[in-house]
């Protein structure tokens, strides 16, 4: 996406002009009042991050950045004045698809040019990064039962004799009653429960209800012909006779699920058995120019071994899904993105808000105007390659490449429909610092500024701040990269040394809760 790169030298503070049509620069360093920077004198000071006009743009005429609209000026903007939320607005325009004009023919390696892994193969063939027992509710109504057996089993001691067990981790939700059982919101809840319940990063799974709720465990093993065996077993607080009985046959469950479990041993994969999440969240300013753009050289590394990337968070791709419908395999890929994007609107509309909503304050205090602005740095996060599929929210992936999974952009929410659709890797790049981790599923941070990195050095793996400062993205990608498969063989993510992920399963709730 970025066509010009070039930089400041010297005592004059670092900008960015990143392509040849657009009509700002992007301030690296802070520019104070009157300081000159590429032949412009700032009219005000301009944060790093944030941009400056690099000539008048008059009101109603669109501001460039990446060479594409990314609002347009509510007043007239002279050169040098501070461009943002005061006097540029979000607007919508049409954009032409060009439906698959850009596909092509990946160059995938043979198998036996693959980067490999150390990863558990699994009897139904799928591949896993970690190897977690799961205590998996259908309705909020079981979530502290859930949460107790979890606790119990991790503090008794059981695991010690099961180091190849990551542990046990209570998976619970907010919702599963008074929805309809016949609506869309089952229908998603019912995914996401069993796409967990499959995902290759866990050795067994306990579902735990309370009986009476509108999402029946009975029905979703109907819809799926499930059928219970030594690694997935179900019950009901109310069938099992109450809470403290409940915990105890929950305890016993997985008791006898741990040997066949702590079976499971690494060995050596491909990169192609990779199914990897990309997300984003307190995106800033450098998001687009830094990680984002990094990540995305690394997915078509990852594209070329033969695996699969996932990119989602439909309302940060709104206004970038051009570039993304012109990369479709075919124009029924792309048209189906589209359909995604028209969903979205009416979806937004009918809750009398706005596409622009998206945009957090941390993100304008980062220097994201727009959600126009913030879908293109988001969208760079897929690379350069070929868009093979769109899916649904948690539908099983099943296509290798680069696809598309519609959710929204809440960070938790989306991450677990792309959990359920089978990921089993995940990197999250963040401007702000987002505090964020994710289970049976290992996640990675990539920081876009060296600020944050230093600052919040706990929690971030990767810094892409350096970007900045001359590393080449190819570099940074090969980095990411190699980071990917160091943690698919098992090393632990800083959110994974923290703890987190325990906490953010967070089903997506569509239809009206009664």
């Amino acid at each position: 996406m970025v066509s010009k790169d070039t930089r400041t030298t010297g005592a004059e503070p670092r900008t960015l002009s990143l392509h040849a049509r657009d009509n700002i620069i992007v301030a690296v360093d802070a520019l104070p009042v009157g300081l000159t920077a590429r032949g412009v004198k700032a009219a005000a000071r301009i944060p790093r991050g944030h941009k400056m006009a690099s000539v008048a743009i008059a009101k109603g005429e669109p501001v460039l950045k990446f060479g594409q609209i990314i609002g347009f000026a509510s007043e007239d903007i002279p050169p040098g004045a501070h461009v943002h939320t005061h006097n540029c607005s979000f607007a919508a325009f049409e954009r032409d698809y060009a439906f698959a004009r850009d596909a092509r023919a990946e160059a995938i390696l043979p198998v036996e040019k693959r980067a490999t892994f150390e990863g558990f193969r699994r009897a139904n063939g799928k591949c896993g990064t970690r190897n977690y027992i799961g205590v998996v509710t259908s309705v909020n109504c079981s979530a502290t039962v859930a949460r107790f057996i979890a606790e119990a089993v991790n503090k008794s001691g059981l695991l010690a004799d099961h180091p190849s067990i990551d542990g046990v981790i209570p998976l619970v939700h907010s919702t599963g009653c008074g929805i309809d059982s016949d609506g869309e919101t089952f229908e998603v809840l019912k995914r996401t429960t069993w796409g967990y319940a499959c995902n290759p990063n866990m050795a067994g799974v306990l579902v735990v209800g309370l009986g009476c709720e509108g999402f029946q465990i009975a029905r979703m093993k109907d819809a799926y012909g499930i059928v219970e065996s030594d690694t997935f077993r179900t019950m009901t607080i109310q069938e099992t006779g109450g809470t403290k009985k409940t915990i105890a046959a929950g305890v016993e469950a997985i008791r006898n699920m741990l040997p066949i479990a702590g079976r499971a041993r690494r060995e050596t994969l491909p990169a192609s058995e990779l199914v990897w999440a990309l997300q984003c969240g307190g995106s800033d300013g450098y998001s687009g120019i830094t990680a984002n753009v990094a990540l995305g050289a690394a997915v078509d590394l990852l594209v070329h071994h033969g695996g699969t990337a996932v990119l989602a968070e439909t309302p940060e791709i709104y206004g970038a899904e051009h570039l993304l419908t012109r990369r479709a395999r075919s124009r029924e890929v792309g048209e189906k993105l589209v359909d995604v994007i028209r969903w979205w609107e009416d979806y937004t509309a009918r809750a009398r808000m706005s596409m622009d909503n998206n945009p957090s304050p941390g993100n304008k205090a980062g220097g994201l105007t727009t959600i126009l602005e913030k879908s293109l740095g988001a969208a760079a996060k897929g690379g350069t390659t070929t868009l093979n599929a769109v899916y649904r929210y948690a539908e099983p992936i099943n296509e290798k490449g680069f696809v598309f999974m519609d959710t929204p952009g809440y960070d938790p929410v989306s991450a677990t429909g792309q959990v359920a659709g089978g990921c089993n890797v995940l990197a999250f790049t963040t401007g702000r610092g987002s505090a964020y981790g994710c289970k049976p599923t290992p996640s990675f941070k990539l920081a876009t500024n060296s600020d944050i990195y230093h600052r919040m050095i706990d929690d971030m793996d990767i810094n892409c701040g350096d970007i900045v400062d001359g590393v080449t993205i190819e570099a940074k990608g090969q980095e990411i990269f190699d980071f990917l498969l160091r943690m698919a063989s098992g090393e632990r993510s800083k959110s994974e040394q923290l703890g987190y992920g325990d906490a953010e399963y967070v089903p997506w709730v569509i239809g009206a809760t009664m």
